[in-house]
């Protein structure tokens, strides 16, 4: 695998993750730390389909997806709904995340113990990289991340511009106030949100084994790089979320495979602080993320 096409199949399933974290986030204003194991819960569910029933990773997406949306389901009425009508701070939503985030991955470890022991071997640790298929010289998961990328957005666009549900949904995440008023039903629109959140991390969380090795720790190491690419693309847009992950995803790949080239593998360990940098730099200059600046005015300036 080149490195522009990891960095390429990297960014494809940080935007998955970035825009599910967005999608929450502006319909219940609430960033969840839980995003990271949302997308190691379907990685977890390709291998058990896997290795329990011998469905090939890409071919249990379908099942993942909907499973994932059921996670999202989940997570808002077992841990926010009940804050959020007891009218909790975003301090306590996010904390209740947090507190979510590691009953997840204890639920992880005891998933993954029990099919080991199922399968008669080691299911704490997997990739998916010696399943996966070649085309036109390059992994099959670079084109399949990549669709996966095409037919999200091209979902996402039909439902909100052209389904009455959609655009309920958009008027509910600009102003659930008013919305509400003008009659529409933003618990319904808030349900919906978090099923595509978990929908969208589950199908990046079974993709992400052919890119690189899982532990249940995964989702730690990666939430980091989903708020950077949220935030600095935008926490509140969802083209935000895309143009966040695509230039987080890319920088990371490229600036860590060029510094490890100077000084040494070791420079590996330390890849999470280029989105950390990246994400500094943009809230000293650019705290509401690259959809606030207005490049017209900047083009007219420049000349």
């Amino acid at each position: 695998m080149s490195v522009v096409e990891g960095a390429i199949i990297y960014s494809n399933l940080l935007v998955l993750l970035s825009m599910s974290l967005t999608i929450t986030y502006i319909t219940t204003s609430v960033p969840n730390f839980a995003q990271g194991s949302f997308a190691v819960f379907g990685s977890y569910l390709a291998f058990a389909f896997f290795k329990l029933f011998e469905i090939h990773p890409y071919k249990s997406i379908p099942l993942v997806f909907i499973l994932g949306g059921f996670l999202g389901i989940a997570t808002y009425f077992l841990v926010l709904r009940p804050l959020i009508k007891k009218e909790a701070s975003v301090l306590i939503l996010m904390i209740a995340t947090l507190a979510w985030d590691l009953i997840l991955l204890g639920f992880l470890g005891i998933f993954s113990e029990t099919l080991g022991k199922i399968i008669g071997g080691y299911a704490s640790r997997f990739i998916f990289t010696p399943y996966d298929f070649r085309a036109f010289g390059m992994n099959g998961i670079f084109f399949v991340s990549s669709a996966a990328i095409i037919l999200c957005l091209f979902g996402l666009a039909v439902l909100f511009y052209k389904t009455k549900f959609g655009i309920a949904l958009r008027a509910s995440m600009e102003n659930p106030q008013l919305a509400e008023v003008m009659g529409v039903n933003v618990e319904y629109t808030r349900i919906f949100s978090w099923f595509l959140s978990g929908s969208f991390s589950a199908l990046a969380g079974a993709l992400l084994p052919f890119k690189q090795e899982i532990v249940q720790s995964t989702g730690a190491l990666i939430i980091v790089s989903i708020f950077a690419a949220s935030i600095v693309g935008g926490l509140s847009s969802i083209l935000g979320a895309i143009l966040g992950g695509y230039l987080i995803g890319i920088s990371e790949t490229l600036v860590t495979f060029y510094l490890s080239k100077l000084f040494g593998t070791g420079v590996l360990v330390y890849s999470k602080l280029v989105p950390l940098v990246i994400l500094i730099v943009v809230l000293l200059y650019i705290p509401q993320g690259l959809v606030s600046i207005r490049w017209s005015k900047w083009r007219w300036s420049r000349h």
